[in-house]
């Protein structure tokens, strides 16, 4: 079987690699300031690692730190309650704001179903427990 990674265009890879790396800092940001999220970041970080480096993506998953945010995820653990409310209310102040900033109301409409299929999504997912 081809590796599905190798049949990635370059440059595509290297969008993918800035993003995750772009997260990964985001993230880590997010550890110490509490305004922003850091699981929504770290998640998007390993969905990038995932298709553009397996490596970056190992290291991540198994990192001391960060591992744990993203393998409780993907264990079906759950999102810790904090980082459901961060995301949750981050997105809909963005989203509020974005709506005021932008008078169409097509464009406000797309925006507002996007925040709440998103939200709807969050708050289905199940919520981590901390042991």
């Amino acid at each position: 079987m081809d590796n599905p990674i190798g049949n990635r265009p370059l440059m595509l890879r290297y969008v993918l690699l800035a993003i995750g790396w772009l997260s990964v800092a985001l993230g880590v940001i997010g550890i110490f300031l509490p305004v922003l999220p850091t699981t929504p970041f770290l998640l998007l970080a390993a969905a990038c690692f995932a298709r553009s480096s397996p490596r970056f993506y190992q290291w991540l998953v198994e990192h001391p730190r960060l591992g744990p945010w993203i393998r409780d995820y993907l264990d079906g653990n759950g999102i810790p309650l904090k980082g459901k409310v961060y995301a949750i209310g981050l997105m809909w102040a963005s989203i509020l704001f974005s709506c005021y900033l932008v008078p169409q109301p097509w464009a406000q409409g797309f925006m507002l179903t996007s925040a709440v299929l998103v939200t709807t999504y969050i708050l289905k997912q199940k919520t981590l427990r901390k042991s």
